[in-house]
């Protein structure tokens, strides 16, 4: 759910950001 907060929040960020709490 954070995921798709933060890809609205900063898309650009989400890449550094969710990428790594992602994996």
């Amino acid at each position: 759910m954070a995921k798709a907060k933060f890809e609205r929040t900063k898309p650009h960020v989400n890449i550094g950001t969710i990428g790594h709490v992602d994996h």
